[in-house]
């Protein structure tokens, strides 16, 4: 079987000293996941590079696409590879740039050497001189332009061997999935908690969901869009388990025996005891949510200490400071944003105020609640919760 060569490099794994080789195997383990699907897929590491062999066969670009939303991997570069010398190189690049004249047309080119091996005998600048000269003669067609070239040519000479390559596709980079611990997203169908999710997911963590509707009010279609989300977010994650919870009784109960105005907050903090209860059930260290400070009511400042006041897991605000264009941005990259805009409503829709409370008192909060069996409440929702097992797409 014929394959393809393509050079896969890590961003921060690199930088772990003592850990690196914990990280290095479970980057190596998430890459091989992702080309599960790929039949005899060789794949290892070699002096800090991952050399990734698929079958000929499987398009070039669906194979960068699997490697590239592995977490943890900076950059790759579909690449051929030649012999540790300098006529087997050029001649080697000369066939590289002549497929790509083949397929694009292109005109003008350079190259960049780079000289890991320092046994090799023609240094770094060199070796873009001897290559380049190779490549004219082999290609006559092209002229080599050192502003703005069509193809950038790189020559990686390295202890094994040399690779030729013209592109380093970025991946997303962060640490491998698994190696930073386990954390409750509470998961809307908004834009927000999807990009807050993939943010912890790049830094390593695992993740699972909890997700509040309102059924009858909200309806089933409202969750299906949370699963199709989640769908998006197991192409980079895996596996995610989405506990769900419904709602309306404690919203009910919140209507009928506290202020109107508080009533966005109270439900909040009631989402956030139910999804520690839940994260603490199943093994998780934190609470993540999509809050973006100051964006609506409930996230305003005071309204965030109030809500973190109900609870003692740390929890975790990713988009915290950052601007909705940027999240929309961020979303739209990753997959998210299409579905995110569907009009389906979500619980927080549901017995909405017309004038939140924006700057709430501690004091004031809890004494509203002291109208309600708090504990029994939320012990009741847990108790119902139904589980949702969500796989890639």
């Amino acid at each position: 079987m014929k394959k393809n060569l393509y050079l896969v490099r890590c961003g921060e794994v690199a930088l772990k000293g003592m850990n690196r080789p914990y990280f290095e195997r479970i980057l190596l383990e998430r890459l091989k996941n992702a080309l599960s699907c790929y039949e005899e897929v060789d794949a290892h590491w070699k002096n800090g590079l991952m050399l990734v062999r698929v079958d000929a066969s499987i398009p070039t670009m669906e194979v960068v696409k699997n490697c590239s939303k592995v977490f943890g991997i900076a950059s790759v570069s579909p690449a051929v590879e030649a012999p540790k010398d300098i006529d087997a190189i050029g001649a080697a690049a000369a066939n590289f740039m002549q497929r790509i004249i083949d397929e694009e047309g292109v005109k003008t080119f350079k190259v960049r050497g780079k000289r890991v091996d320092k046994n090799f005998p023609v240094q770094s600048p060199d070796i873009g001189k001897y290559v380049g000269a190779a490549v004219l003669k082999g290609c006559k067609v092209l002229s080599v332009d050192v502003h703005n070239p069509d193809v950038e040519l790189f020559v990686d000479v390295r202890h094994e061997g040399a690779y030729i390559f013209r592109d380093k596709i970025k991946g997303f980079g962060g640490l491998p999935l698994g190696t930073n611990g386990r954390g409750m997203i509470l998961m809307s169908g908004g834009i927000d908690s999807p990009v807050a999710a993939f943010m912890m997911a790049k830094r390593g963590m695992t993740i699972e969901a909890v997700h509040f509707h309102s059924y009858p009010y909200t309806s089933p279609r409202a969750q299906k869009k949370v699963e199709d989300l989640l769908e998006v977010l197991a192409g980079y994650m895996g596996t995610i388990k989405m506990h769900c919870v419904n709602l309306l009784p404690i919203q009910e109960q919140i209507v009928q025996n506290c202020p109107e105005d508080e009533t966005t907050l109270l439900v909040r903090r009631f989402m956030m005891r139910i999804a520690e209860q839940i994260a603490i059930k199943n093994n998780n260290m934190m609470l993540i949510t999509g809050e973006d400070l100051g964006q609506v009511a409930s996230q305003t400042a005071e309204a965030l200490v109030v809500t973190d006041a109900v609870v003692k897991m740390p929890v975790m605000r990713p988009l915290i400071a950052m601007d909705k264009i940027d999240i929309m941005d961020m979303a739209k990259d990753i997959g998210t944003y299409d579905i995110s805009i569907q009009p389906y409503e979500d619980c927080c829709t549901v017995f909405l105020p017309k004038h939140p409370v924006t700057k709430p008192k501690l004091a004031n909060i809890e004494a509203s609640e002291s109208a309600l069996d708090v504990e029994a409440l939320v012990a009741a929702a847990v108790e119902a919760e139904e589980i949702v097992v969500v796989k890639p797409r």
